[in-house]
């Protein structure tokens, strides 16, 4: 028997070599006897390597059961990147079981890729290069009718974990005057990020774009419902880079293709949306397959953060580079998981 710590692994919809590096894949190889299976082939596990694992790697449906058996677990390593309700969080944290998310890699690119629409709406790149392909340019000044500049603009941003600060610093840059909505933090983490906490329907009423940036949770979903994009002011950006059942789907495309505002989306009610979904068609949107995040160097990130926080744990010390569930909001999230990579 090895001596070694024992990790069952079974990470889907990732697999090992889409989250670690050739060098920290091999450690990882090194410092643990690894128990690779799938989610659904947990359970036939022998009884033995259950009650030997020390880690689980993975976001599998774990029952009652299966954690009963897995006695020396000390922490569950999501690396999709969301709480999902497929576990007795009660019974980890009674045990004192870590349950950890890598999704703090995704904050950098997804924020990003969530400045580069704000500003392809406000200044029409993706549609004056279409209309150039066309021959059906406009030049100059009459080709920017409904432009706008971030800069010195009023923005919005609903919610303010990982993603929602990152999106600030960058934003640092524009002197936008930032306004953030996030019922679960205190005004002071807010206005400490250079921001000011503002109520939501404020934030709609008066900023030139609003990035969502939020979980989805037991409150929140379709939060944004036609009512909320018909207060927005009228020429505005909506730029949605959390998950799509925080808003009423049909109802941001209609408020789009009516032309009260314009928006931008990498998440969809469905992925991928049916060929002849209207979304596909709708003009005043800017559409991206789920791709803000997903980069090669982004994910090799996930397995350096899983090596640190193992170590950590293995000396008797809590993760750090990992977020840790919460037992008074994890119940409450509802995001819905990726189906793809």
């Amino acid at each position: 028997m090895s001596e070694r710590p024992l990790v069952i692994v079974a990470p889907h919809p990732r697999d090992l070599d889409m989250i670690f590096t050739p060098d920290a894949l091999w450690e990882f190889r090194e410092r643990y006897e690894l128990v690779e299976t799938t989610s659904g082939e947990i359970d036939a596990l022998p009884t033995d390597v259950l009650a030997r694992a020390r880690y689980l790697v993975g976001q599998p449906d774990i029952s009652d059961a299966l954690l009963a058996a897995m006695t020396n677990l000390r922490a569950i390593v999501n690396v999709e990147g969301n709480f999902t309700d497929n576990m007795p969080y009660a019974t980890c944290f009674e045990r004192g079981i870590h349950v950890l998310i890598t999704s703090s890699v995704f904050a950098e690119p997804v924020a990003e890729m969530g400045l580069g629409m704000a500003l392809s709406l406000h200044r029409q790149i993706a549609k004056a290069d279409a209309d150039f392909r066309r021959g059906e340019e406009v030049w100059g000044l009459d080709g920017n009718g409904s432009a706008q500049l971030l800069t010195g603009s009023r923005i919005g941003i609903v919610g303010f974990g990982d993603l929602g600060r990152c999106l600030n610093r960058l934003l640092a840059g524009f002197r936008a005057k930032v306004r953030v909505y996030d019922p679960w933090l205190p005004a002071s983490t807010i206005t400490d990020q250079g921001a000011k906490a503002t109520a939501l329907d404020d934030i709609l009423a008066r900023s030139d774009t609003v990035f969502v940036t939020a979980s989805v949770t037991a409150d929140n979903q379709h939060l944004f419902d036609a009512r909320a994009f018909a207060s927005m002011k009228p020429g505005a950006a909506f730029v949605l880079l959390s998950r799509a059942g925080i808003v009423d789907f049909d109802a941001m495309r209609e408020a789009a293709a009516s032309g009260h505002i314009k928006v931008a989306t990498d998440v969809f009610p469905e992925e991928p949306p049916a060929a002849d979904d209207p979304v596909r068609s709708t003009p005043n949107m800017i559409l991206s397959a789920h791709r803000a995040g997903a980069l090669d160097r982004v994910f090799k990130r996930m397995g350096d953060i899983l090596l640190d926080d193992l170590e950590l744990m293995d000396a008797g010390l809590p993760p750090v580079r990992a977020r840790r569930a919460e037992r008074e909001t994890v119940r409450r999230m509802r995001s819905k998981p990726v189906s793809k990579s």
